[in-house]
């Protein structure tokens, strides 16, 4: 079984930081603190209202990380032209694609890019997308349900990597469907590797339910994990949280 990384989102240390005006509790600071711990690297999901992460937060992090050598930055959303524009300045080790509208609260679904066997829109649209961020040297992983066929077709837009969306899982966890939702996860996670493509993970994974999800999956890459290690930093700390979701990837925490 390979290494997992931990990829820390900071879109809540953002969301509290909007909440005054006074700059606290700083992004960078706490991104700051989950790579001292031992974090891979860091995730951002910036939308359009900046609810939470901000155009600035991108390249105050993109300034930390690239004094940071082996730190990944990754950036998430729905490649619309002002954050497609963004990302390509940036330049990130990893672009994230998503489909969310911009009013949604939070990601609850991966692209459909293929339906009754035909490609779609979003199949469409996505290619010239997916080609641009390449040429700028930029991993493209595209966000997914857990389903082969938008494997497949995610293939054959020549993406590096895919992130299955975790939340069905994390339902299911602890209840009597967990076998059979997780056997998805892992059928998908079959189908990328037979393909080629790498693979991530992330939505609603936790200290409960993060252990036997990356025991299960084969090839798991990445994990990137916002909500719920945020929530356990405000018992454990930052650090305390990294090294308790590194355990959970059988990693050894830094000291």
């Amino acid at each position: 079984m390979g290494m997992t990384s931990l990829s820390v989102n900071v879109n809540k240390v953002a969301l509290l930081r909007n909440q005054r005006d006074v700059g606290i509790p700083s992004v960078v600071d706490s991104a700051r603190r989950a790579i001292e711990a031992g974090a891979d690297g860091i995730t951002v999901h910036p939308r359009p209202d900046e609810r939470h992460i901000r155009r600035g937060d991108v390249y105050d992090l993109a300034r930390l990380l690239a004094a940071q050598p082996g730190v990944e930055f990754n950036i998430e959303g729905n490649p619309f032209p002002d954050f497609l524009e963004m990302v390509l300045e940036v330049a990130p080790s990893q672009c994230t694609l998503v489909p969310d509208a911009p009013e949604q609260s939070t990601s609850d679904h991966g692209f459909c890019l293929r339906a009754d066997g035909a490609p779609t829109a979003e199949f469409e649209r996505l290619g010239p997308i997916v080609a641009r961020l390449r040429a700028r040297g930029i991993r493209v992983s595209l966000f997914l349900d857990p389903e082969e066929e938008q494997v497949e077709a995610a293939a054959e837009l020549e993406a590096d990597r895919i992130e299955l969306y975790t939340e069905p899982y994390a339902r299911a966890f602890g209840g009597p469907e967990e076998d059979e939702v997780l056997a998805r996860y892992v059928r998908a996670a079959e189908r990328a590797r037979a393909l080629g493509l790498g693979l991530n993970a992330g939505h609603d994974l936790n200290l409960r339910n993060l252990p036997r999800f990356r025991r299960s999956v084969p090839g798991l890459q990445e994990v990137s994990i916002g909500h719920a290690l945020i929530a356990d930093a405000l018992e454990l700390g930052m650090a305390g949280a990294v090294r308790a979701y590194l355990a959970c990837l059988g990693r050894r925490p830094a000291a």
